[in-house]
């Protein structure tokens, strides 16, 4: 027996999924199916009375660009997104983090994915 639960529990009686590809000829085509209720709700492990997610963005302070792009960055996540938490600018190590940073938290599916992707583009130097 695993350690781990089977994910497909609850899919037992489920039909086979397809093979068939899709017309970019690489990726398997996906029958409609009911939407995921991880769109809207973090699985019963979280703990979101606390956060969701939190994101930790890093960076050198020693290294003048880097500490001005972080400066700029923590600024526009503040105004881009007021409903997250977003914790003060950190400009050495603080806890356990090895070098300065500064977190944001996320209370929804919905904010830890627009917050992740828009993070991906803009973070530039940092971490």
């Amino acid at each position: 027996m695993s350690q781990w639960p089977s994910l497909l529990a609850g899919y037992e009686d489920a039909e086979p999924l397809p093979t068939t590809l899709n017309p970019d000829g690489k990726s398997l085509y996906n029958p409609p199916g009911p939407r995921s209720a991880a769109y809207d709700e973090f699985p019963k492990q979280f703990d979101s009375s606390k956060n969701g997610f939190d994101f930790h963005i890093y960076y050198m302070p020693a290294v003048a660009a880097q500490a001005q792009y972080a400066k700029e960055l923590h600024e526009r996540v503040r105004r881009e997104f007021p409903e997250l938490r977003i914790y003060k600018f950190w400009d050495k190590p603080v806890g356990p983090h090895p070098t300065a940073m500064f977190e944001v938290n996320a209370f929804s599916p919905h904010q830890t994915g627009a917050f992740f992707s828009w993070l991906v583009v803009n973070r530039g130097p940092c971490e």
